[in-house]
């Protein structure tokens, strides 16, 4: 068990990026000490689990699992007590992004299969989600009116505004004053907003926050007993997987989603779990598994609209599918089919330029690639102009790095009159 503990307070140090003297200053040991007792050179002592558990927010994991042998980290089930200090240990952390891609994208992996373990050891009752008191009503309305800023605006301001309230969910909760069906709504709406917060991070380029923000989103739906919460959490978290990294990781988080909502959710959610699946497996060149993939997602979608869809799947329909689908096929090299998916989108009538800018510019940009792959300079210019002005007025670092590096491909093809007034115009 002493083994498998040290490897866990390893990964747990590296993943929260802080750099070895920083980290061993704040624990209040030497780095070379540290060093030997993660190696095994050295006893790990109660002192230094405390130590591990302060400065990394555990809420006590790592004691409570140097004093159960048996158990040890990988068999213990997210509690209260750790949640709550991991979640507000977010607030104290302010904005810094230290982990690099990958670890974020392995410590992921490692919080899906906790919130799995998580929801699976809880009582098996339904998520009571009542409208609740007055602030509680009010917070919600706030949420999802960030949830349309984020898509029409971008993710700027709604990175500050998610924080707050998460901050304010989370000074409710530890407050005391509600209990029951209330504290098990607010952590359901904690939850949503460190998504918020989480996708908001990736949005401007910050993976590391990102990945702990995602993280808080997990434990705070394990705590509502919310697995579709916390589903819809990890496909965000699979988004900056695939796109940061190699996709096994973000199939891996989305196959977990699957298995915690099966037999629990909607058509509608089983749709964008699907196509999200599919786009994960584009960037691993599944094909076929890719082609059923959103065969179910096409499937489940056409049995319409449920009474119990979540209100977060407002964006879930046939033109986002096919603007999926077109992505998949691109990343799958076959740019013909990739036109033909975002044509299909377009005849479903996807209202990107007004109410998706900030994502209908990413599409934009991958059919711009795709007409560019197959030598239409023509078309590609012109899509990447309509992509520049949906972002006109969005703030989003990775939409804006999208096109950027759509723009240094076309930098090949300046003999062209119009790739060459396109780049000056910049």
């Amino acid at each position: 068990m002493s083994d498998r503990l040290r490897e866990e307070m390893r990964q747990e140090r590296r993943a929260s990026g802080l750099v070895w003297a920083r980290f061993a200053r704040e624990a209040g040991f030497s780095a070379t000490y540290l060093r030997n007792i993660e190696n095994g050179n050295r006893a790990l002592t109660p002192e230094v689990a405390r130590a591990y558990d302060g400065v990394l927010s555990t809420g006590g994991r790592f004691t409570r699992a140097l004093h159960d042998p048996v158990t040890g980290t990988c068999g213990l089930v997210w509690e209260r007590p750790e949640s709550m200090a991991v979640l507000t240990g977010l607030l104290k952390g302010g904005h810094a992004d230290r982990r690099e891609p990958l670890t974020v994208a392995e410590a992921l992996s490692v919080s899906a299969s906790s919130w799995a373990r998580a929801l699976e050891a809880a009582p098996r009752q339904p998520l009571d989600v009542p409208g609740g008191p007055g602030l509680l009503a009010h917070i919600g309305d706030r949420l999802d009116h960030l949830r349309h800023l984020d898509d029409k605006l971008g993710s700027g301001d709604v990175l500050h505004l998610a924080r707050g309230e998460l901050a304010l969910i989370i000074k409710l909760i530890r407050s005391g004053r509600y209990n029951g069906a209330t504290v098990t709504r607010l952590y359901a709406m904690a939850s949503e907003a460190s998504r918020q917060v989480g996708w908001a991070a990736f949005d401007q380029g910050k993976p590391g926050l990102a990945g702990r923000y995602f993280d808080g989103a997990l434990r705070a739906s394990a705590e509502a007993n919310d697995p579709v919460g916390g589903a819809y959490a990890a496909s965000f978290a699979a988004i900056q997987c695939y796109s940061t990294g190699p996709g096994d990781r973000a199939v891996n988080l989305l196959e977990v989603a699957h298995a915690q909502v099966r037999g629990k959710t909607t058509p509608r959610m089983r749709a964008m779990l699907a196509a999200r699946t599919a786009r994960a497996l584009s960037t691993t060149g599944a094909k076929q598994e890719c082609a059923r993939q959103l065969h179910l997602a096409r499937t489940a979608l056409d049995q319409g609209p449920c009474e119990d869809d979540p209100e977060v799947l407002y964006w879930v329909d046939h033109g986002e599918i096919e603007m999926i689908a077109g992505s998949a096929a691109l990343s799958l090299g076959d740019p013909s089919e990739a036109l033909r998916r975002f044509e299909a989108a377009r005849a479903a009538a996807y209202p990107g330029d007004t109410e998706f800018p900030r994502s209908h510019a990413i599409y934009l940009v991958r059919a711009a690639e795709a007409h560019l792959a197959l030598g239409d300079l023509d078309a590609a210019v012109a899509t990447v102009r309509h992509a520049s002005r949906c972002l006109s007025s969005v703030d989003s670092v990775r939409s804006a790095s999208e096109l950027g590096g759509l723009r240094e491909k076309l930098r090949a093809h300046t003999s062209y009159t119009a790739v060459r007034e396109l780049l000056q115009s910049e």
